[in-house]
């Protein structure tokens, strides 16, 4: 199944001053299937890969001092293979294993920098905490789930994915709708490699919940390995409730019962470090980086991924999938952690969104995203168009925003007497997308 980060990576292959590469991204997002394909096609034959995960007893390589010729030297009697700088492909996988492997990256740029070196990892973000990585020695590419595009590649819809990739235009009533059609399915899938796999095979959503269950069992599993001292039950609690409450403002005291706010918050925290959870704060659209305005109080929440939140959910899916109108399923949560999953997928990271601040206002803007150095807001909604209260409030407001997207089921409409477009929800990804990190 074709990756858009297979490009990055061809990209980074061929830079004249390529650093080593680290992956990051949640469990099961397609981190090492996508490196390993990569590797075959750009290094045939010529690909070194260790798992510090499965092989425990290899990270004593790192563990003496970090001269990369050692290193190397003793790699290469492990694997029974030379490796050879400048034509191997090295990749270190389930890296953060081995934190002295992560250690070793910036000495195989200082002393080997020829050296193709990938590594990846799912619990990543542990490790890094507590490194420290000397600005320039690594690049850092962050994996998502399977975008609503690379899903319809997947499904031998390709000519549909290459249309909504494209600079957003009207398109003709039938595609639009086979577009929908296959989005109502996408909103339960979701996007992890193996539902998507399974869905491809069987045409069976049901085939893909199971799925589903089990990953969010993967992930649950992995609690006690977050923290010596964080409290499974209230990760569990916290876990759920962010999912049912994808849309609205996070309160610490309402996602678990019985636990304090430090407990909660704590949980809440090391949700995000897994990648499971992305914090959305709210920011004014005042001016960049909108990280300068990002309030600590008043945040959102998405999940990392759509299929997995409709299971925590517990969605009545036979109820839910037959909804007229695709922004009303679940009450439109499903379609804004489209948005957010595909905006973020596209290169928006981090997101940040709109809250008016004035006493007793409900004023508020689902998204702020950064396109040519300006700030451009993004409301889901449904509904006819002019509608928009909250977002007409935010441009006259802040005039400085050069325009306005709205994303619902309609076909593409642009309104220019208002500085509004109006999309189908399927553009979301076109809409983010941002040129890849330059390795040049």
């Amino acid at each position: 199944m074709k990756r858009f980060i297979t490009d990055k990576l061809i990209e980074w292959k061929n830079s004249s001053r390529r650093k080593p590469l680290v992956i990051r991204g949640a469990r099961q997002v397609g981190k090492s299937w996508a490196v390993l394909d990569f590797g075959r096609s750009q290094f045939p034959g010529r690909v070194h890969v260790i798992d510090l995960e499965k092989r425990p007893d290899w990270h004593g390589v790192f563990q003496g001092n970090l001269l990369a010729s050692r290193v190397l030297s003793e790699l290469e009697i492990l694997l029974n293979s030379k490796i050879e700088a400048g034509k191997d492909l090295l990749f270190l996988d389930e890296i953060q294993s081995c934190p002295r492997a992560v250690t070793m990256l910036r000495y195989f740029y200082e002393e080997v920098p020829e050296l193709h070196v990938i590594a990846a990892g799912s619990l990543l973000e542990f490790a890094l905490k507590d490194l420290s990585f000397p600005v320039g020695r690594v690049r850092f590419l962050t994996m998502y789930p399977m975008t609503f595009a690379e899903y319809l590649s997947a499904t031998g819809n390709e000519k549909a994915a290459d249309a909504i990739l494209t600079e957003p235009a009207p398109l003709p009533d039938s595609i639009h709708q086979l577009l929908m059609n296959e989005l109502r399915s996408y909103l339960f899938l979701g996007g992890m490699p193996e539902c998507v796999l399974s869905y491809r095979e069987s045409g069976r959503l049901r085939d893909a919940f199971q799925i589903q269950a089990d990953l969010v069992s993967t992930f649950r599993q992995d609690f006690s390995r977050y923290a010596p001292h964080a409290d499974k039950h209230c990760m569990d609690s916290v876990l759920f409730s962010c999912a049912r409450n994808v849309g609205h403002q996070i309160k610490y005291a309402r996602l678990a019962d019985g636990y304090s706010i430090p407990t909660i918050k704590k949980a809440f925290e090391l949700l995000t470090l897994a990648r499971i959870i992305t914090r959305v704060p709210s920011a004014s659209p005042s001016g960049l980086p909108l990280g300068a305005s990002a309030s600590s109080h008043r945040f959102k929440a998405l999940m990392v991924d759509l299929g997995l939140m409709q299971h925590l959910c517990g969605l009545p899916v036979d109820m839910e999938i037959r909804q007229a109108d695709i922004l009303d399923i679940h009450r439109g949560a499903m379609s804004e952690q489209f948005v957010g999953q595909e905006l973020l997928a596209g290169g928006q990271e981090p997101l940040h969104y709109w809250s008016r601040e004035a006493k007793s206002s409900t004023a508020e803007v689902d998204f702020l995203i950064v396109k040519e150095s300006r700030i451009t807001p993004v409301e889901v909604k449904s509904g006819p168009p002019g509608k928009q209260k909250s977002l007409r409030i935010l441009m006259s407001t802040f005039p400085e925003c050069p325009e306005g997207f709205v994303l619902s089921g309609h076909p593409l409409q642009e309104r220019s007497s208002d500085r509004i477009v109006y999309l189908p929800l399927y553009y979301a990804f076109a809409l983010a997308r941002t040129p890849g990190p330059s390795f040049v």
